[in-house]
């Protein structure tokens, strides 16, 4: 079925102006996300619940408008004129279906075009362990995974596999092998892909996101088992990633959990996109290193005292965002308030300053 007229023009839009993100819904005019700000498309009058409909059946494959109809929502992928790629998810809202389209660049970025700091590049050359990339949705996450990944992808000969809902970035093969499994196509679900991967003579497992405990046993069983394993949880930072975790599980495995967890966890990566002064977005970032202190806080439950220690070891590598801030606040990358803004605590971001 070709695609809606309407939604490729409105496709359009989002490629020539440089959004990130198109919400499209009744009654309203369209918006697009540009730079962090939400701007709505004014020439484009409301939009009925029957062109709303007719936009998201244009690219659901009919195996899946059926589940769209029972779960009320879906996820996937969308490739539109040949070269710009995006990710769909269908919803509703008052009985009327809407849609939240994000913008997947074409191009993966390097540490360096993405503001990100170099030590990154260790995490990619480790033979095994489990990296996650934490943040709100919208913050860079896929992104910066995305970037992991293509250096490991550059700079090693391994077997890459990906499990994503739906797939975002798309690898070109380089030393590495890649493949791309996506859920609902080619596999069921994450814990299922991630089961079946034991068997695929797998070096590096990239998995889109971390959902239910499942999922997350099978991760770090897998990073115990010589696995090289990425993720990302939406979570605000290191220590809350970390009780996230242990909290999936039911009560009388989250001793164990601790345990596999202080073994396999390399990093965690938490990271915020700030408005630039020059225009555009810049991270601001916490990275916690697992060293043996840190190793120690999450097998005693003493997570509450992890953010002390990322402060305390900057010779490390180790950073907190309130320093991160501060950084780009004395480089004048961005403004005293939106440096506040994001701020974890204000009095720790004061003592930077």
């Amino acid at each position: 079925m070709a695609v809606d007229k309407r939604l490729g023009e409105l496709l359009d839009i989002v490629v020539k102006e440089g959004g990130s993100d198109l919400h499209i819904f009744v009654g309203g005019t369209p918006i697009l996300r540009v730079a962090g700000a939400l701007v709505p498309i004014a020439k484009y009058p409301s939009i009925t619940s029957e062109e709303t409909e007719s936009m998201l059946k244009s690219i659901v494959p009919e195996a899946r408008w059926n589940s769209f109809q029972d779960k009320q929502t879906i996820d996937l992928s969308y490739t539109h004129k040949v070269d710009a790629r995006f990710r769909v998810n269908g919803y509703r809202v008052q009985g009327a279906t809407a849609l939240a389209i994000r913008l997947v660049p074409r191009d993966i970025h390097t540490f360096t075009e993405l503001n990100l700091p170099p030590v990154l590049e260790v995490f990619t050359q480790r033979e095994q362990g489990f990296f996650l990339c934490v943040g709100p949705v919208g913050q860079g996450k896929s992104t910066t995974l995305a970037a992991m990944i293509d250096r490991i992808n550059e700079s090693r000969a391994e077997h890459i596999l990906t499990i994503e809902d739906p797939v975002e970035y798309l690898f070109t093969p380089k030393r590495s092998l890649i493949h791309q499994r996506e859920v609902h196509i080619d596999t069921p679900d994450f814990h299922t892909a991630l089961q079946s991967a034991f068997r695929e003579d797998v070096d590096v497992i990239m998995v889109g996101e971390m959902r239910d405990y499942e999922t997350i046993s099978s991760a770090v069983t897998a990073a115990e088992t010589g696995h090289l394993v990425f993720s990302t949880l939406n979570t605000n930072n290191a220590a809350q990633t970390i009780d996230r975790i242990i909290d999936m599980f039911p009560a009388e495995q989250q001793s164990q959990v601790r345990v596999q967890l202080a073994g396999s966890l390399i990093g965690i990566f938490s990271q915020r996109l700030i408005p630039r002064v020059s225009g555009g977005l810049i991270p601001a970032y916490e990275l916690l290193i697992n060293n043996n202190a840190i190793s120690t806080l999450i097998r005693d439950a003493r997570t509450h005292e992890i953010s002390v220690v990322i402060q305390t070891s900057s010779q490390e590598g180790m950073i907190d965002m309130d320093r991160s801030l501060s950084e780009l606040l004395h480089r004048g990358e961005v403004t005293v308030e939106h440096a506040y803004e994001h701020a974890m605590d204000p009095k720790t971001f004061e003592r930077y300053l």
